[in-house]
């Protein structure tokens, strides 16, 4: 796959349209194009239809500005200029026209043209910028594989903050020596104010992942890479919660240890359980001597798949106030979406989050693990 059809993947699964607003900057529905030239027509029509004492020519000046929040300045003159020529058209425009009444569509006309030149620049401008702040934000938390080594991945990533692909959620999937392991997170805050955290938290996993051949050495380092933030702010709050999870070599054994963040769902035959690793505390808070919970050892099945989230899932509400209970939300499902693609999987949660709390207002990170007989890659 290369690497524009892997960044336009990744932002249609973070944003559920989200990404598309990039390319939506500077081009207007199908039905506002139209609607320019449909009017223009229409009043005109009108106009030939009614009695001449009945003057609604003029209301063809109305067509250049819509005209100028939709099209080009080139587009806007020509509307502009077949309004003023329906103006002076007998039985289209005033009974008798004067120069006043072609001057003032004129003028609008002129008007227009210059709305929409001022227009398509700032879009132009918007457009680069958003570009440039979308390659930023996916440098940040780059597109997930569909498979890392023996484990077949699924995310979902939605950002609270309008606008953006980051927020104050993270996840990541690396191969190492020591076998596949998976990070999922959450900072304080959201938003663009939380990426920072983010990335610094990124960059420590992926450089431990490498070279800590234990999960609670990769807890500490990445506790270690938060109070280092915090001590060279002026502000020392920050702090995340964090899920570690690390497959062995073979993808049949794995360790899970958090470090304050919701637990995963185990997903057996349809059926989903909430794991109970020992709780840890949160990375960044400035404890002396970080000590790391002991991972929970856990043996899986053939067709067993870990389910790992944020609170934004676990926390979310109905207008009654009712908490969304992922365990008794996945076995409302379907049991062939239950048991079937992940991809398809993560996609149904979503949705019937959605339609659980409507508008969900704190970032939603999604992660399904799912450890497969073979590599993909080396058919071993």
């Amino acid at each position: 796959m290369t690497g524009q059809a892997d960044r336009r993947r990744h932002a249609e699964s973070r944003g559920g349209g989200q990404g598309a607003w990039l390319r939506r900057g500077a081009s207007p529905p199908s039905w506002a194009r139209v609607l320019p030239p449909l009017l223009l027509a229409v009043l005109g029509a009108v106009q030939a239809l009614t009695p001449p004492e009945i003057e609604l020519g003029l209301l063809l000046a109305a067509t250049p500005p819509l005209a100028a929040l939709t099209y080009g300045p080139i587009a806007t003159g020509f509307m502009g200029l077949a309004a003023v020529v329906l103006v002076t058209l007998p039985g289209t425009g005033p009974a008798q026209p004067g120069n006043s009444d072609i001057l003032m569509v004129a003028f609008v006309a002129v008007l227009s043209v210059g709305i929409s030149w001022v227009r398509s620049r700032r879009d132009a401008q918007l457009v680069s910028v958003r570009s440039v702040a979308e390659a930023a934000q996916l440098a940040v938390l780059p597109p997930l594989t569909e498979h890392v080594g023996r484990v077949r991945c699924a995310g979902l990533y939605r950002a609270a903050e309008r606008g953006t692909l980051v927020g104050g959620d993270l996840y990541d999937v690396r191969e190492g020596p020591w076998g596949v392991r998976a990070l999922v997170g959450d900072v304080q805050g959201h938003g663009l104010a939380a990426v920072g955290t983010v990335a610094a938290l990124l960059g420590a996993f992926r450089e431990a992942v490498l070279d800590e051949p234990h999960l609670e050495g990769l807890a500490a380092k990445l506790d270690r890479r938060l109070v280092t933030d915090n001590a060279r702010t002026d502000h020392a709050e920050l702090f995340a919660t964090a899920l570690l999870v690390e497959f062995a070599p073979g993808a049949r054994t794995v360790r899970v240890l958090t470090c304050g963040h919701p637990p995963p769902l185990l997903l057996r035959a349809g059926v989903a359980e909430e794991l109970a690793p020992e709780p840890g505390t949160p990375l960044g808070l400035g404890l002396s001597g970080y000590a790391p919970p002991r991972p929970l050892h856990l043996d899986l099945a053939p067709g067993d798949r870990l389910l790992a989230h944020t609170d934004g899932v676990s926390e979310a509400r109905d207008a009654q106030g009712a908490l969304y209970v992922p365990v008794h939300r996945f076995a409302a499902l379907p049991i062939e979406v239950r048991e079937g693609d992940p991809a398809v999987l993560v996609g149904a949660l979503w949705r019937d989050l959605r339609g659980f709390a409507g508008e969900v207002q704190d970032d939603v990170a999604l992660l399904l693990l799912a450890p497969m007989e073979t590599d993909p890659e080396s058919g071993t």
